[in-house]
């Protein structure tokens, strides 16, 4: 496995609306939207309660641990 890389910068805003397009689009989330603020809401499911998320960096976070139990609660292919 590689090693773990440690970003050089802060995640920008165009790099979290790409991560929540992806996830939105694969269905792993219902709906991310980039408010005036800055600040993002996620919702997981219709009707389901609506997060706030401060930040792209909180973004980029949330895919990562979706990403993570997403690919560790698949079975393995060989």
């Amino acid at each position: 496995m590689p090693p773990h890389h440690r970003r050089s910068s802060q995640p920008t805003t165009g790099e979290a609306d790409a991560w929540a397009d992806v996830l939105v689009r694969w269905h792993l989330l219902h709906a991310v939207v980039l408010t005036p603020t800055g600040q993002w809401l996620v919702q997981d499911r219709p009707n389901g309660p609506v997060r706030v998320l401060a930040s792209p960096a909180d973004v980029l976070a949330l895919a990562a641990t979706i990403q993570h139990r997403t690919r560790s609660t698949r079975p393995e292919s060989r």
